[in-house]
């Protein structure tokens, strides 16, 4: 088995590559849901999730899984967490597990968003990432298909999805919710693989501000629209 470092930098270039080839012209129709993501945010890490903790509570739960299927089958575990020793091959190994948390923490790390909404589309300008794009289709999903797999974006109700699937059984979603008084963004991100029995969900919480009042540098370009990054002390 590849190491995970590996896996997780080979998953990741596989997640650019698509993201770079899956764009083609599109004949939108209006957004009828009215929940508008526009403007500036910055992550709030006291509301965000904690990985380890998140981490943790997987393991726990595979764990509880694991000792579940040695009971129903007549055997019992050895020790605890036999079943989920770092290194072993095979579902739910703990090199698999630590793999999808890292990839959950690598694709989530992006401080400030800038979103660009209109009634047709909505961009997701994520700092240090790539773009999440969506046309919307009368409330109706898109989906794209690319040869290294297929990209979902659509509305949940109130909720917008973004959903990327890719070969060998790895999936990553995206689920933004806007709090009520619309100060409070939140991006539950999953990743899931066929290799690990349940999925690792990390809620990023973002609230909206002031770039220029919050020590934020932001310019305008012409082929990213308004980009703003973290200054340096």
């Amino acid at each position: 088995m590849k190491k995970p470092c590996a896996m997780i930098l080979a998953t990741f270039l596989l997640l650019l590559l698509a993201a770079c080839s899956s764009q083609e012209q599109r004949q939108p129709t209006a957004n009828r849901v009215g929940v508008d993501f526009s403007g500036s945010w910055s992550l709030d890490y006291g509301q965000s999730d904690n990985i380890q903790v998140r981490l943790n509570g997987l393991v726990r739960e595979l764990q509880r899984q694991a000792e579940r299927r040695a009971q129903a089958g007549g055997g019992e575990l050895r020790g605890p967490g036999a079943a989920l020793m770092v290194g072993n091959a095979g579902t739910d190994s703990g090199a698999s597990i630590v793999g999808l948390a890292q990839m959950a923490d690598l694709v989530t790390r992006s401080q400030l968003l800038e979103v660009e909404q209109d009634p047709s589309q909505i961009r997701v300008r994520r700092e240090g990432d790539f773009a999440l794009d969506c046309d919307f289709h009368d409330g109706r999903p898109t989906v794209v298909e690319t040869p290294l797999g297929s990209e979902f974006c659509g509305w949940d109700g109130h909720q917008l999805l973004f959903v990327l699937s890719l070969p060998e059984g790895l999936a990553i979603r995206h689920r933004l919710t806007l709090g009520p008084d619309g100060q409070m963004l939140n991006i539950a991100t999953t990743v899931s693989s066929d290799r690990v029995s349940s999925p690792f969900t990390l809620n990023r919480v973002y609230r909206r501000m002031d770039p220029e009042a919050h020590g934020f540098s932001c310019e305008q370009t012409l082929t990213r629209g308004k980009v703003c990054t973290t200054e340096s002390p």
